[in-house]
């Protein structure tokens, strides 16, 4: 089963006066959908464009593994555990909240900075903070979170490239630019896929593409 979400169907939020956009592909916040909850151990997938010099302040979290994909610009992220970096494309940036965790994430830089921040449920709660990033690299990326029981999987194919879906009880494909056909339907930028149950699905890049697969078992 492939469930087809469009970039323009998220709910909108943030703070435009303040320079926060904010797409939510999930129920979030004052966005209450009791029918889009979660999709495995996936809760947030959330496009957040920050001006320069806008971003969020100190703000805790925990029991939540946060990942970080930088779309364009640069993020600077700060933490209550000493770690102080700046996130650009390519990179993956892992916290995990475990237990409970304060953060800063700005956009400190002279250009726009649009990134996409995707919230897992931990298989178990509690434990101890810890942090992650992973330099950009070229070709496949390849990163697992075993704490909640996903692999996120970053994949450029060319115009006429094939690319394996996953095949595990959930896959959720997006669209981070360019298009792909995938199960009959075409997908752009913001686009996504929720796929239950997937067995040998291929996505065929129409156009040069970015794609974030999230494979996800119980």
């Amino acid at each position: 089963m492939t469930d087809v979400r469009r970039a323009g169907e998220r709910y909108r939020g943030g703070d435009p006066g303040a320079g926060i956009d904010t797409r939510h592909a999930f129920s979030f916040g004052p966005h209450y959908d009791p029918d889009n909850l979660r999709f495995g151990a996936l809760i947030a997938c959330n496009e957040e464009r920050l001006a320069p010099g806008a971003g969020f302040d100190e703000h805790p979290h925990s029991h939540t593994e946060i990942v970080t994909w930088v779309v364009e610009g640069e993020l600077t992220h700060r933490d209550s555990a000493g770690h102080e970096t700046r996130v650009g494309p390519g990179d993956v940036q892992h916290l995990s909240a475990a237990a409970g965790v304060r953060h800063v994430e700005r956009n400190d830089g002279p250009a726009p900075l649009t990134f996409l921040q995707m919230w897992l449920t931990p298989r178990e709660p509690g434990g101890t903070p810890s942090y992650t990033l992973v330099p950009a690299a070229e070709g496949p990326v390849r990163y697992a979170i075993p704490a909640a029981g996903a692999v996120l999987h970053v994949r450029r194919p060319g115009p006429g490239e094939r690319t394996a879906v996953p095949d595990a009880p959930w896959v959720y494909v997006h669209v981070v630019r360019g298009t792909v056909r995938l199960a009959g339907a075409e997908l752009g930028p913001g686009d996504a896929a929720r796929i239950t149950g997937a067995e040998g699905l291929q996505a065929l890049a129409t156009a040069p593409a970015e794609l974030l697969l999230w494979e996800m078992t119980p």
